[in-house]
Protein backbone atom coordinates (compact mmCIF):
# COMPACT_ATOMS: atom_id res chain seq x y z
CA UNK A 1 0.00 0.00 0.00
CA UNK A 2 0.88 3.27 -0.69
CA UNK A 3 0.03 6.89 -0.02
CA UNK A 4 -1.12 9.05 -3.08
CA UNK A 5 0.92 12.01 -4.17
CA UNK A 6 1.32 13.82 -7.01
CA UNK A 7 5.10 12.63 -8.10
CA UNK A 8 3.61 9.60 -10.03
CA UNK A 9 1.39 6.72 -11.24
CA UNK A 10 0.30 4.78 -7.91
CA UNK A 11 0.12 1.14 -7.40
CA UNK A 12 -1.93 -0.34 -4.33
CA UNK A 13 -2.27 -3.49 -2.81
CA UNK A 14 -4.70 -4.58 0.42
CA UNK A 15 -2.24 -6.61 2.72
CA UNK A 16 -3.77 -8.30 5.54
CA UNK A 17 -3.87 -11.72 7.25
CA UNK A 18 -7.58 -11.93 5.56
CA UNK A 19 -9.66 -15.46 5.80
CA UNK A 20 -9.47 -17.30 2.24
CA UNK A 21 -12.59 -16.62 -0.04
CA UNK A 22 -12.03 -19.85 -1.09
CA UNK A 23 -10.70 -18.34 -4.94
CA UNK A 24 -7.44 -18.92 -6.38
CA UNK A 25 -5.73 -16.39 -8.36
CA UNK A 26 -7.46 -15.72 -11.92
CA UNK A 27 -4.89 -16.74 -14.69
CA UNK A 28 -5.68 -13.51 -16.29
CA UNK A 29 -6.72 -10.68 -14.59
CA UNK A 30 -9.44 -8.04 -15.45
CA UNK A 31 -10.19 -4.77 -14.46
CA UNK A 32 -12.85 -5.14 -11.79
CA UNK A 33 -15.59 -2.60 -12.58
CA UNK A 34 -16.57 -2.11 -8.48
CA UNK A 35 -12.78 -1.16 -7.62
CA UNK A 36 -11.95 0.59 -10.64
CA UNK A 37 -15.73 2.45 -9.63
CA UNK A 38 -13.70 3.01 -5.98
CA UNK A 39 -10.53 4.44 -7.74
CA UNK A 40 -11.93 6.45 -10.31
CA UNK A 41 -12.86 9.57 -7.72
CA UNK A 42 -9.14 9.61 -6.18
CA UNK A 43 -7.34 10.51 -9.46
CA UNK A 44 -8.79 14.11 -9.32
CA UNK A 45 -8.50 14.03 -5.56
CA UNK A 46 -4.87 13.39 -5.38
CA UNK A 47 -4.22 14.71 -8.94
CA UNK A 48 -2.59 11.38 -10.00
CA UNK A 49 -2.17 10.32 -14.01
CA UNK A 50 -3.03 6.47 -12.79
CA UNK A 51 -3.68 4.10 -10.22
CA UNK A 52 -3.50 0.48 -9.96
CA UNK A 53 -5.17 -1.66 -6.96
CA UNK A 54 -5.76 -5.13 -5.96
CA UNK A 55 -7.14 -6.77 -3.12
CA UNK A 56 -4.92 -9.72 -2.17
CA UNK A 57 -5.25 -12.97 -0.15
CA UNK A 58 -3.73 -15.92 0.92
CA UNK A 59 -5.01 -17.50 -2.21
CA UNK A 60 -3.66 -14.43 -4.74
CA UNK A 61 -5.07 -11.84 -6.29
CA UNK A 62 -8.48 -11.95 -5.95
CA UNK A 63 -9.68 -8.45 -7.68
CA UNK A 64 -7.41 -6.07 -9.67
CA UNK A 65 -8.73 -2.25 -11.40
CA UNK A 66 -6.65 0.67 -12.89
CA UNK A 67 -7.71 3.83 -14.27
CA UNK A 68 -6.17 6.60 -15.65
CA UNK A 69 -3.64 6.79 -17.95
CA UNK A 70 0.24 6.03 -18.53
CA UNK A 71 1.50 8.93 -18.86
CA UNK A 72 -0.07 12.67 -18.09
CA UNK A 73 -1.34 14.81 -21.18
CA UNK A 74 -1.77 11.27 -22.92
CA UNK A 75 -5.26 9.10 -24.03
CA UNK A 76 -2.93 5.77 -23.69
CA UNK A 77 -5.01 4.18 -20.52
CA UNK A 78 -3.15 1.98 -17.82
CA UNK A 79 -4.12 -1.38 -17.38
CA UNK A 80 -4.07 -4.23 -15.28
CA UNK A 81 -1.02 -6.13 -16.56
CA UNK A 82 1.14 -2.93 -16.76
CA UNK A 83 4.57 -2.63 -14.54
CA UNK A 84 4.92 -0.73 -11.78
CA UNK A 85 8.44 0.59 -10.44
CA UNK A 86 7.98 -0.93 -6.18
CA UNK A 87 10.84 1.05 -5.27
CA UNK A 88 11.08 0.56 -1.79
CA UNK A 89 8.48 -2.39 -1.48
CA UNK A 90 11.94 -4.15 -2.46
CA UNK A 91 13.27 -4.13 0.70
CA UNK A 92 10.50 -6.60 1.85
CA UNK A 93 12.09 -8.86 -0.41
CA UNK A 94 15.78 -8.52 0.53
CA UNK A 95 14.61 -9.05 4.16
CA UNK A 96 12.88 -12.50 3.04
CA UNK A 97 16.46 -13.06 1.41
CA UNK A 98 18.16 -12.99 4.32
CA UNK A 99 15.71 -15.29 6.40
CA UNK A 100 16.63 -17.83 3.98
CA UNK A 101 20.11 -17.42 5.02
CA UNK A 102 19.18 -17.70 8.58
CA UNK A 103 17.05 -20.68 8.05
CA UNK A 104 20.37 -22.15 6.22
CA UNK A 105 22.17 -21.67 9.23
CA UNK A 106 24.36 -19.21 7.44
CA UNK A 107 23.58 -16.09 9.26
CA UNK A 108 22.34 -14.95 12.88
CA UNK A 109 19.58 -12.03 12.82
CA UNK A 110 21.79 -11.06 15.57
CA UNK A 111 25.20 -11.62 14.21
CA UNK A 112 27.56 -8.65 13.78
CA UNK A 113 28.76 -7.66 10.01
CA UNK A 114 32.28 -8.49 11.09
CA UNK A 115 31.50 -12.26 11.70
CA UNK A 116 30.62 -11.91 7.87
CA UNK A 117 32.63 -9.30 6.35
CA UNK A 118 35.77 -9.45 8.27
CA UNK A 119 37.08 -6.25 6.66
CA UNK A 120 34.67 -4.03 8.76
CA UNK A 121 36.98 -5.09 11.94
CA UNK A 122 37.53 -2.13 13.80
CA UNK A 123 34.92 -0.01 12.17
CA UNK A 124 31.85 1.03 13.98
CA UNK A 125 29.91 -0.53 11.39
CA UNK A 126 31.13 -4.15 11.92
CA UNK A 127 29.53 -4.10 15.51
CA UNK A 128 26.10 -3.14 13.50
CA UNK A 129 23.64 -6.77 13.56
CA UNK A 130 21.85 -7.91 10.55
CA UNK A 131 18.05 -7.26 12.53
CA UNK A 132 19.38 -3.73 12.86
CA UNK A 133 20.13 -2.98 9.14
CA UNK A 134 16.76 -4.67 8.47
CA UNK A 135 15.02 -2.74 11.51
CA UNK A 136 16.47 0.68 9.88
CA UNK A 137 18.45 1.26 13.52
CA UNK A 138 22.11 0.36 12.56
CA UNK A 139 23.07 4.54 13.26
CA UNK A 140 23.77 4.26 9.65
CA UNK A 141 22.73 7.72 7.58
CA UNK A 142 19.96 7.39 4.87
CA UNK A 143 21.71 7.18 1.75
CA UNK A 144 25.25 7.57 0.07
CA UNK A 145 25.69 9.73 -2.99
CA UNK A 146 25.22 7.02 -5.00
CA UNK A 147 25.14 8.50 -8.12
CA UNK A 148 29.22 9.36 -7.86
CA UNK A 149 29.50 5.36 -6.86
CA UNK A 150 27.87 4.45 -9.92
CA UNK A 151 29.76 6.64 -12.38
CA UNK A 152 32.86 4.55 -11.13
CA UNK A 153 31.57 1.67 -13.21
CA UNK A 154 32.17 -1.91 -12.68
CA UNK A 155 30.33 -4.76 -11.91
CA UNK A 156 27.74 -4.32 -9.52
CA UNK A 157 28.86 -6.28 -6.67
CA UNK A 158 32.27 -4.16 -7.38
CA UNK A 159 30.22 -0.91 -6.93
CA UNK A 160 28.27 -2.18 -3.77
CA UNK A 161 31.47 -3.04 -1.61
CA UNK A 162 32.53 0.66 -2.90
CA UNK A 163 28.99 1.43 -1.09
CA UNK A 164 30.07 -0.94 1.78
CA UNK A 165 33.62 0.89 2.53
CA UNK A 166 32.78 4.15 2.60
CA UNK A 167 29.75 3.18 5.08
CA UNK A 168 32.73 1.58 6.98
CA UNK A 169 34.23 5.15 7.31
CA UNK A 170 31.01 6.63 8.38
CA UNK A 171 30.64 7.27 12.08
CA UNK A 172 27.15 6.29 12.85
CA UNK A 173 24.58 8.68 14.23
CA UNK A 174 23.58 6.55 17.25
CA UNK A 175 24.40 3.42 19.15
CA UNK A 176 23.43 0.80 16.94
CA UNK A 177 19.83 -0.66 18.07
CA UNK A 178 19.19 2.51 19.92
CA UNK A 179 16.95 4.76 17.19
CA UNK A 180 15.30 4.40 14.22
CA UNK A 181 16.56 6.50 11.14
CA UNK A 182 15.89 4.98 7.39
CA UNK A 183 18.29 3.75 5.42
CA UNK A 184 18.70 2.57 2.02
CA UNK A 185 22.19 2.24 3.11
CA UNK A 186 21.24 -0.08 5.58
CA UNK A 187 19.78 -1.96 2.78
CA UNK A 188 22.58 -2.03 0.42
CA UNK A 189 24.82 -3.40 3.52
CA UNK A 190 22.25 -6.29 3.72
CA UNK A 191 22.65 -6.48 -0.20
CA UNK A 192 26.62 -7.23 0.71
CA UNK A 193 25.77 -9.87 2.51
CA UNK A 194 23.60 -11.66 0.87
CA UNK A 195 26.08 -11.38 -2.35
CA UNK A 196 28.42 -12.43 0.15
CA UNK A 197 26.83 -15.85 1.38
CA UNK A 198 25.27 -16.75 -1.41
CA UNK A 199 28.32 -15.92 -3.48
CA UNK A 200 26.23 -14.28 -6.28
CA UNK A 201 25.00 -10.93 -7.27
CA UNK A 202 21.70 -10.12 -5.57
CA UNK A 203 20.15 -9.69 -8.71
CA UNK A 204 20.66 -13.35 -9.71
CA UNK A 205 20.00 -14.59 -5.60
CA UNK A 206 16.38 -12.85 -5.83
CA UNK A 207 15.50 -13.89 -9.20
CA UNK A 208 16.62 -17.54 -8.11
CA UNK A 209 15.36 -17.65 -4.60
CA UNK A 210 12.09 -15.54 -5.14
CA UNK A 211 11.35 -14.57 -8.37
CA UNK A 212 11.50 -18.19 -10.56
CA UNK A 213 9.87 -20.41 -7.45
CA UNK A 214 7.00 -17.81 -7.41
CA UNK A 215 6.70 -17.62 -10.80
CA UNK A 216 6.76 -14.09 -10.94
CA UNK A 217 7.74 -14.04 -14.62
CA UNK A 218 6.96 -9.99 -15.22
CA UNK A 219 9.72 -9.14 -12.09
CA UNK A 220 12.99 -7.43 -13.19
CA UNK A 221 14.78 -4.49 -11.99
CA UNK A 222 15.30 -0.14 -13.17
CA UNK A 223 12.84 2.04 -15.06
CA UNK A 224 10.15 0.36 -16.88
CA UNK A 225 8.98 1.29 -20.70
CA UNK A 226 10.53 1.60 -23.55
CA UNK A 227 12.45 4.79 -24.58
CA UNK A 228 10.14 6.94 -25.86
CA UNK A 229 7.12 4.78 -26.32
CA UNK A 230 4.19 4.66 -23.98
CA UNK A 231 3.74 0.84 -23.99
CA UNK A 232 3.87 1.32 -19.56
CA UNK A 233 3.32 3.75 -17.25
CA UNK A 234 5.70 6.70 -18.15
CA UNK A 235 7.73 8.37 -15.16
CA UNK A 236 6.60 11.83 -13.87
CA UNK A 237 8.00 14.69 -11.53
CA UNK A 238 6.72 15.85 -7.94
CA UNK A 239 4.79 18.22 -9.44
CA UNK A 240 2.91 15.79 -11.93
CA UNK A 241 4.57 16.33 -15.19
CA UNK A 242 6.26 13.73 -17.24
CA UNK A 243 9.73 13.25 -16.99
CA UNK A 244 11.68 13.99 -20.52
CA UNK A 245 12.45 10.24 -20.94
CA UNK A 246 11.19 6.81 -19.76
CA UNK A 247 12.77 2.76 -19.65
CA UNK A 248 14.90 0.88 -18.01
CA UNK A 249 17.78 3.64 -16.78
CA UNK A 250 15.31 6.31 -15.85
CA UNK A 251 15.62 5.08 -12.26
CA UNK A 252 17.78 5.14 -9.49
CA UNK A 253 21.41 3.68 -10.07
CA UNK A 254 21.23 -0.74 -10.22
CA UNK A 255 24.03 -0.23 -7.04
CA UNK A 256 20.62 0.45 -4.90
CA UNK A 257 18.94 -2.48 -5.75
CA UNK A 258 18.24 -4.18 -2.47
CA UNK A 259 16.78 -1.12 -1.12
CA UNK A 260 14.39 -0.45 -4.22
CA UNK A 261 14.66 -0.95 -7.84
CA UNK A 262 12.57 -4.52 -8.64
CA UNK A 263 9.49 -3.62 -10.66
CA UNK A 264 6.77 -6.17 -11.52
CA UNK A 265 2.67 -6.64 -12.62
CA UNK A 266 0.02 -6.28 -10.21
CA UNK A 267 -0.35 -9.58 -10.32
CA UNK A 268 3.24 -11.09 -9.66
CA UNK A 269 3.57 -8.60 -6.61
CA UNK A 270 0.35 -10.18 -5.63
CA UNK A 271 2.37 -13.61 -5.52
CA UNK A 272 5.11 -12.10 -3.11
CA UNK A 273 2.01 -10.86 -0.67
CA UNK A 274 0.24 -14.32 -0.77
CA UNK A 275 2.99 -15.92 0.03
CA UNK A 276 3.82 -13.48 3.20
CA UNK A 277 0.17 -14.10 4.14
CA UNK A 278 -0.26 -17.97 3.74
CA UNK A 279 3.35 -17.92 5.94
CA UNK A 280 1.94 -15.39 8.98
CA UNK A 281 -1.32 -18.14 8.95
CA UNK A 282 1.59 -21.47 9.22
CA UNK A 283 0.21 -22.61 5.50
CA UNK A 284 3.42 -24.03 3.57
CA UNK A 285 5.17 -21.12 1.84
CA UNK A 286 8.57 -19.92 0.58
CA UNK A 287 10.09 -19.80 4.59
CA UNK A 288 9.25 -21.47 7.96
CA UNK A 289 6.32 -19.89 10.09
CA UNK A 290 9.18 -18.71 12.48
CA UNK A 291 10.61 -16.79 9.52
CA UNK A 292 7.51 -15.07 8.31
CA UNK A 293 7.39 -13.91 12.40
CA UNK A 294 10.57 -12.67 12.59
CA UNK A 295 10.06 -10.71 9.49
CA UNK A 296 6.73 -9.13 10.72
CA UNK A 297 7.51 -8.30 14.21
CA UNK A 298 8.51 -4.56 14.41
CA UNK A 299 11.43 -2.87 15.90
CA UNK A 300 11.56 0.40 17.03
CA UNK A 301 8.73 2.85 15.59
CA UNK A 302 6.52 0.35 14.24
CA UNK A 303 9.32 -1.16 11.49
CA UNK A 304 9.81 -4.98 11.08
CA UNK A 305 11.90 -6.16 8.16
CA UNK A 306 10.86 -4.45 5.02
CA UNK A 307 7.57 -4.01 6.61
CA UNK A 308 5.58 -1.67 8.32
CA UNK A 309 3.51 -3.66 10.83
CA UNK A 310 0.58 -2.01 12.31
CA UNK A 311 -2.36 -2.68 13.90
CA UNK A 312 -6.16 -1.78 12.34
CA UNK A 313 -9.24 -2.49 12.61
CA UNK A 314 -9.72 -2.98 9.30
CA UNK A 315 -7.23 -5.53 8.64
CA UNK A 316 -8.88 -7.00 11.88
CA UNK A 317 -5.48 -6.62 13.75
CA UNK A 318 -2.22 -7.14 12.24
CA UNK A 319 -1.44 -4.67 8.79
CA UNK A 320 1.53 -5.22 6.96
CA UNK A 321 2.61 -1.84 4.31
CA UNK A 322 4.99 0.15 3.04
CA UNK A 323 6.05 3.05 0.65
CA UNK A 324 7.83 2.30 -3.01
CA UNK A 325 9.14 5.62 -4.64
CA UNK A 326 11.97 5.96 -6.92
CA UNK A 327 11.19 9.76 -6.89
CA UNK A 328 9.68 9.38 -10.33
CA UNK A 329 7.41 6.46 -9.93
Amino acid sequence: MIALTRRSLCRLLALAPLASTGRSSAASVVNDAALKSLLQPLLGKHQVPAIAAGIVTAKGLQKAAAVGVRKAGTKVAATVKDLWHLGSDTKAMTASLMAMLVEEGKVGWDDSLVTILPELKATPLGQVTIKQLLHHTSGLPANLTWGAIAAKGGPIRKQRLTALAEAAMLPLTDAPGSKYLYSNLGYVMAGCVIEKLFNKDWEAVIRERLFTPLSMTSAGFGGIGTLGKTDQPWPHSANGTPMPQNGPLVDNPPVMGPAGTVHTTLEDWAKFIADHLKGARGEKALLKPESYTALHTPGLQDYAKGWLAVQRPWAGGLALSHSGDNTMN
